[in-house]
């Protein structure tokens, strides 16, 4: 309580906190030297955009700002392109039968949920699958990229209606994660039998030949398929699974259930872009699809998505069928095809 005439207590003004440092804090000298350096950070820099560089050594923090942005593009080089390589390093510490036993354990805890089934968005229908687990056929393993078991299920009310669905695994700082699921096969009925049909468009994962791709000077077209796919994963809203995007025409604010990444993924001449489209459907709809394209580029070392637009947008029809019109083309610009 304040005193007659007593003044207000002031506060100190907030003090803002300081930016997270790049790299996660290792040496930003030792990275652009080819050398992975962790620090404590209370020695570092901060350049004009604001961006946070850590140091070992007062004399690392020097040599460093000889050539800062030659430097900054040096350390993002290498720290990118151990990416891939950090991520096979920590496959290494598990074994097949690791990932089939958390993806096993992970479907059985959802279906402890939802009353023995496992429930799965049907991004082509729109539809929620209530499915039965059987088992996991077997995994794909692509070094670097992930695990992916290939998991075998059926309709709660058709033991005869299977679905193969795949799991995405990546394993983070101290555990497995399950990054996405698609389903790869869907039944289709022939007679009085149900058999599997192949759902187009493939996820990527299925298009390496070897389970080691290796790196090349030249990327290939399923790198830019899973670069697109991560970054769909990153915009993904938590709650219900859906990619928000605003209809830069209409100002409708979409929401949209990822379908898939169609081949073959094209590269601009004009300035190195590469270029993917994708399908997605309106969340909440069974019959209205985008085609989406994503637009991206090397940025030191790592595939990164620049851009997003809508290619195709559904539109009704005298009949109450929707239809894809094009919002624009492609006839001013030379494309190759990435392998």
């Amino acid at each position: 309580m304040l005193l007659a005439g007593a003044a207000p207590a002031r506060t100190a003004p907030p003090v803002a906190p300081a930016a997270q440092p790049e790299f996660g804090g290792q040496c930003a000298l030792g990275l652009a030297e080819g050398h992975s350096i962790a620090t404590d950070c209370s020695i570092s820099w901060t350049a004009k955009d604001g961006k946070r560089y850590c140091f070992s050594s007062e004399q690392a923090r020097k040599q460093f700002l000889e050539d800062p942005q030659g430097n900054i593009q040096r350390a993002l080089d290498f720290s990118a392109a151990g990416a891939v390589q950090a991520t096979g390093e920590r496959m290494d510490a598990y074994k097949t039968e690791d990932v089939e036993s958390f993806v096993s354990h992970a479907i059985a805890e959802t279906a402890a949920h939802n009353n023995g089934v496992f429930p799965l968005v049907d991004p082509v229908t729109g539809t929620t699958l209530r499915l039965i687990y059987e088992k996991i056929d077997f995994t794909r393993t692509l070094h670097g990229y992930g695990f992916f078991p290939d998991v075998i299920f059926h309709a709660q009310e058709d033991p005869g209606k299977r679905y193969l669905v795949d799991f995405w695994v990546k394993p983070g700082a101290d555990k497995l994660e399950i990054v996405d699921t698609r389903i790869r096969k869907a039944p289709r009925r022939e007679g009085t039998a149900w058999t599997l049909q192949t759902r187009q468009p493939i996820p990527w994962w299925w298009i390496p030949a070897s389970e080691h791709p290796g790196k090349t000077e030249q990327t290939r077209g399923w790198e830019v398929m899973s670069a697109v796919e991560e970054s769909v994963v990153q915009r993904r809203d938590p709650k219900n699974g859906t990619m928000k995007l605003k209809d830069p025409v209409t100002g409708e604010a979409l929401e949209l259930d990822f379908v898939g990444t169609h081949q073959p993924v094209r590269r601009l001449e004009q300035d190195g872009r590469y270029f993917a489209c994708t399908d997605f459907r309106k969340a909440g709809t069974t019959d209205q699809f985008y085609d989406i394209d994503f637009w991206v580029n090397e940025h030191g070392g790592k595939l990164t998505v620049d851009e997003i637009r809508l290619h195709k947008v559904p539109v009704k029809q005298e009949d109450g069928t929707w239809v894809q019109k094009p919002r624009y083309n492609f006839d001013d610009l030379k494309f190759g095809v990435v392998p």
